[in-house]
């Protein structure tokens, strides 16, 4: 019975199951691949559409059939209007559109807005979204990701006690939308992960989840001590072994 057992035991899988192995490694090998290329590629066929209307002859030149030809010159387009607007005609330019714009009433919330926005996150010095925390929620013991947009300012922090912080709570599996939560800065968990790897724990439901840095860093902090006390226990060794042929020397006389 033992023999049988072992020999049972010890079976190869059939044909079905290796086939079925087969096609999931490959379809984890391809899936990532083919994502990555179809969404790079509709992403320029959509700005290149819209490069297209923007400029009507761009299709008739000779790179108007290029795939990414548009891309280029939008991103060229966008950087003129970044040179112009910096000058003195520039920005009168702006204050102009600017003004006209302030004066629509539906135009005016979204303008202003949208340019706050950008402003805040694209800002060198802006601490939005550079910090991933845990929040304590929808009720006690049970936690959420979220990213610290920056400290609560304003009526809000006037009329809430003690010092708070805006942290935005992503939804899964898509992270853009979400909501905003006032939170003490004493009931908010600081991680040592970075924004991509919250995010794509966010978006893959808790599917990957990034490796704990902090037990990483414990590790090799403990490699460095015990380097540190070999490299300090060698010229030890050296100074004995100096002093050793001194000392048979002097018991020889």
């Amino acid at each position: 019975m033992a023999i049988n057992k072992h020999v049972s035991g010890t079976e190869k899988p059939g044909i079905l199951a290796r086939l079925r192995g087969w096609f999931f490694t490959g379809l984890l090998v391809t899936a990532p691949v083919l994502l990555t290329v179809y969404i790079t590629w509709a992403t320029i066929k959509l700005i290149d559409g819209q490069v297209n209307r923007l400029i009507p002859d761009f299709a008739s030149w000779n790179l108007g059939d290029i795939p990414g030809a548009g891309l280029v010159v939008g991103a060229a387009l966008i950087t003129l209007i970044g040179a112009v607007a910096a000058g003195f005609m520039g920005r009168w330019i702006i204050r102009l559109g600017e003004s006209i714009l302030n004066r629509m009433p539906v135009v005016r919330s979204i303008y202003g807005a949208t340019k706050q926005i950008l402003e805040t996150v694209i800002s060198t010095q802006s601490d939005a979204f550079r910090e991933v925390v845990l929040v304590e929620y929808p009720r006690r013991n049970l936690w959420v990701i979220g990213f610290v947009t920056g400290a609560t300012k304003g009526e809000v922090a006037r009329l809430v006690p003690g010092t708070n912080v805006n942290v935005f709570i992503p939804t899964t599996p898509n992270p853009t939308s979400g909501f905003l939560l006032f939170c003490p800065v004493k009931d908010i968990v600081y991680l040592n992960m970075s924004v991509e790897e919250a995010v794509k724990l966010v978006v893959s439901g808790g599917i990957v989840s990034p490796p704990d840095s902090s037990v990483n860093s414990k590790a090799v902090d403990k490699k460095s001590v015990a380097k540190k006390v070999v490299t300090k226990k060698a010229p030890a060794k050296k100074a004995l072994a100096k002093k050793n042929p001194v000392n048979k020397a002097a018991l020889k006389k």
